[in-house]
């Protein structure tokens, strides 16, 4: 205890806690002279306005799409490139706006998922069984009561999961799914929520996923004139995963507020299918994972201008990896993470149209591994952030400035230099015209990353040595959006955003002296310049026929400009397409529903250099979905036949990890 004040001391969150603390005291101090009340209300907090709404997919969208998890969903997001390693139970990153997946943000109801070791989120490790929604912001959310974590990114994914809601004289609600299919898929889940009383309630949600992964695909080998030189068939290998997710929690209103308390588990052994290439098929490594967390959230409105936020979260992460290929070598790491996170956000009105915020997080983080001459690193962040926001009936602004320090300590060799870094953003909207269904609006946003626990302190490719990767963001964008009334034509929106990035001090891992050793260094710099268009529209006919489509569009120029005598100086990085899109179409008539969706990502290229050799050809899929909803006395049953890639198209999303062919799902839901 006595360490973690010291450390608190040093990168000055304590005295920010402290601060807020007396803050919200004075607060209800302040609050004591209002009128008592002969009756009380329970009724939610406030919210903000954000006045740069992220791209969302509501349960309603979730169910329709031929989805498996979060990671698939979010393909269908405008500016993302989602890397792939193959199979239902393959490693799943996001990277949003060719910033690297390390910039994403992942959030669970609210809280910062972490992830010290390597940065990364595997997004397929989420359901969809159990989720309300799925954003996705650029730069960061447009509200300033959040908390200083919310404000540490380039772009974020913010996964909503189920709240209980119940009609008059409901007290129970009860879900069973059942998912079978290709790839020896058996994937049963089932959700339960209770309600204790008129202001608590509880739910629990729990999977089990079991797969052979075993799928046909196509290898092929191109010269370097980009000719096929060899092309052959085979089925995938050692893709087995078998898998189970448990959370449950209470959620709770009060008068002006709300809390929710939960604990998440989930646990997996799958195997690691790998590369394809040289005529390898198979490969025999493992990978077990389990994670732990326990989170909590507190928001109240203290009074008429000041509202009180508080999380807190406790995680443990473990990860083993086996590859017991004696030939080569044999390796079995064992990995373990652990996390403790506290923040105070406070917001205050001054007026009708204007707010402040400040809110101050603490994560303390450490990694222990079974690895020659491994660090044992711990480190302590501190993030405190300042915001305003003035909103008036045309235009609105919004100011932060976020502060991190961060402080390490290490058993073995060298820890982290202190750092201390200061990154501002400014978020504007203006609407130019007196009707509200156009609108304008623009951020800049100045962050940075820390080099991860593997950057620097991996057994074979760490190095002590690193700067901050730092990120400029510029982004200027369009909204449109019209309702109509009689008309079959119900619904219509528009939004566009061009966008400029600047990475600099990019951490990369470079070759060493052979093939297994290697070192991170700051190399790179990469200007990425982008366009996003997001289209929607829906239709009402006859009152018996509603149709919904949604598309989206992506133009990407990511370049190097890392050392002019490069001769890969100006070409597209890595795996990083020019054009990119999706498309989707659903129509519901009385009980049935269907649903067509498309996937295109362009030409790209998976090395340095864009030439032939690198090229990848350009992919897409297209995913079909037909539904059956029907009541039998209080039981409502919903049947759903799913065809995935319908074109049986093979393609790989990451080189050498082929993706599967032309795939099948049957999905029974039961609500009670």
């Amino acid at each position: 205890m006595t360490l973690f004040v010291k450390r608190c001391k040093q990168s000055g969150c304590l005295a920010v806690l402290l601060g807020c603390a007396q803050l919200a005291v004075a607060q209800q101090a302040d609050s004591s002279h209002t009128k008592h009340l002969q009756e009380v209300s329970v009724t939610a907090p406030r919210t903000t306005k954000e006045i740069s709404p992220g791209q969302k997919l509501q349960a309603k969208d979730l169910e329709r799409l031929s989805s498996h998890s979060v990671a698939d969903a979010i393909r269908f997001f405008a500016g993302v490139q989602i890397k792939d390693y193959g199979g239902i139970g393959g490693l799943k990153t996001v990277d949003i706006r060719s910033m690297g997946s390390n910039h994403t943000g992942v959030f669970y109801d609210g809280i910062a998922i972490g992830n010290a070791q390597n940065g990364q989120v595997d997004l397929g490790r989420f359901s969809l069984d159990n989720m309300e929604e799925i954003a996705l912001y650029n730069g960061q959310k447009s509200n300033i009561f959040q908390p200083a974590r919310d404000f540490s990114t380039a772009g974020g994914i913010y996964m909503t999961s189920l709240k209980p809601r119940f009609a008059a004289g409901e007290k129970t609600h009860a879900r069973g799914t059942l998912k079978t299919g290709s790839f020896g898929l058996f994937n049963p889940s089932l959700l339960w929520q209770q309600k204790i009383n008129d202001k608590v309630s509880a739910s629990f949600s729990t999977e089990w996923v079991n797969a052979t992964g075993r799928y046909k695909f196509r290898y092929t080998v191109r010269d370097k004139q980009g000719n096929i030189a060899y092309d052959t068939s085979a089925y995938r290998k050692n893709g087995d995963i078998n898998a189970v997710r448990a959370e449950g929690g209470f959620n709770g209103v009060m008068n002006e507020g709300e809390w929710s308390a939960k604990v998440y588990y989930y646990q997996s052994e799958r195997g690691l299918p790998g590369f394809v290439v040289n005529n390898v098929f198979g490969h025999v490594d493992r990978q077990w994972d389990q994670s732990i967390f326990v989170q909590s959230s507190f928001r109240k409105d203290i009074s008429k201008r000041y509202s009180l936020l508080l999380n807190g979260k406790y995680a443990y992460d473990y990860s083993r990896y086996l590859a017991p290929d004696t030939a080569r070598l044999y390796v079995d790491n064992h990995y373990r993470t652990y996390e403790t996170y506290i923040s105070m956000a406070n917001q205050y009105a001054l007026t009708s149209w204007w707010n402040l915020s400040a809110s101050g997080d603490f994560q303390w983080s450490r990694m222990d591994a079974d690895l020659k001459n491994f660090t044992f690193p711990t480190r302590y962040t501190t993030l405190i952030a300042a915001a305003t926001a003035i909103t008036f009936n045309r235009w609105s602004a919004q100011a932060s400035i976020l502060g991190t320090f961060v402080s390490e300590d290490v058993k073995k060799n060298t820890a982290l230099a202190y750092q201390q870094k200061y990154t501002p953003t400014v978020i504007v909207s203006w609407q130019p015209f007196s009707v509200a269904d156009f609108r304008l609006r623009a951020f800049y946003k100045n962050i940075f990353r820390l080099p991860t626990f593997n950057d620097l302190f991996y057994t074979e490719i760490g190095s002590k040595i690193l700067k901050p990767e730092f990120a400029t963001q510029y982004d200027v964008g369009i909204t449109w959006n019209k309702t109509f009334t009689n008309r079959n034509l119900v619904l219509a929106g528009l939004e566009a955003d061009a966008y400029y990035n600047d990475v600099t001090d990019k951490i990369v891992a470079v070759p060493g002296q052979n093939q297994v050793i290697w070192t991170m260094q700051n190399l790179g710099k990469v200007k990425i310049k982008g366009l996003d268009v997001k289209a929607k529209a829906a239709w009402q006919i006859k009152q018996v026929l509603q149709l919904q489509t949604k598309l989206t569009y992506t133009f990407q120029r990511a370049q190097d400009f890392t050392n002019p005598s490069d001769r890969f100086y100006g070409h597209q990085i890595v795996y990083i397409p020019r054009h990119s899109g999706s498309a989707i179409l659903g129509a519901d008539y009385k009980s049935w529903q269907a649903n067509y969706s498309f996937i295109y990502t362009g030409e790209r290229y998976n090395g340095k250099e864009n030439i032939p050799e690198n090229y990848v050809q350009p992919w897409y899929t297209s995913d079909i979905s037909l539904g059956k909803q029907f009541n039998y006395k209080h039981t409502r049953f919903r049947i759903t036949a799913q065809v995935n890639n319908l074109a049986n198209q093979y393609f790989e999303v990451v080189q050498s990890y082929p993706m599967p062919g032309r795939n099948y799902r049957f999905i029974l839901t039961v609500n009670i």
